[in-house]
């Protein structure tokens, strides 16, 4: 699909497009700049993490949203079954072949590598808040002192 024609990125885009203020063709200041990026992701964090958000207390990277199944599972317990899988050379339908203590430890690295993803989502989305109200404080500071000029 065309990233154009997907609902939750139009939704995104224009969400974005509300965060850029009219400014008469002057730039904005840097800090407002990154305020206005770090914004942005927190939408799109919110937009595109939806199903896992309701876990964020579980999310502290010593677990990761499993979205197939729409729940939280544990590294260590996950690390075990993954192990588990190599043992008994369980097939491994992504490989098609029996599951490898390789295929185990690759596997192992991509949800660690998700763990921290998913924490640092959910601790972006709870941010939301704050970073609105600081864009608002330095948009108000930049107004008053563009009106002192």
């Amino acid at each position: 699909m065309r990233p154009f024609r997907d609902p939750a990125w139009l939704a995104c885009c224009a969400s974005a497009f509300c965060l850029v203020p009219l400014t008469n063709g002057q730039a904005q200041s840097p800090a407002i700049d990154e305020l206005k990026g770090k914004i942005f992701d927190a939408r799109m964090a919110q937009q595109t993490f939806a199903g896992g958000l309701k876990f964020c207390e579980e999310l502290n990277g010593k677990s990761f949203y499993f979205r197939l199944r729409n729940r939280v599972l544990n590294l260590e317990e996950y690390l075990q079954s993954l192990e588990n899988l190599a043992k008994a050379q369980v097939f491994n339908p992504e490989k098609r072949r029996p599951w490898s203590l390789q295929d185990a430890k690759e596997r192992w690295e991509e949800v660690k590598k998700q763990a921290a993803e998913d924490k640092q989502k959910c601790e972006l989305v709870q941010s939301l808040p704050e970073l609105e109200k600081q864009l608002q404080e330095l948009q108000r500071n930049a107004a008053a002192s563009e009106k002192k000029e």
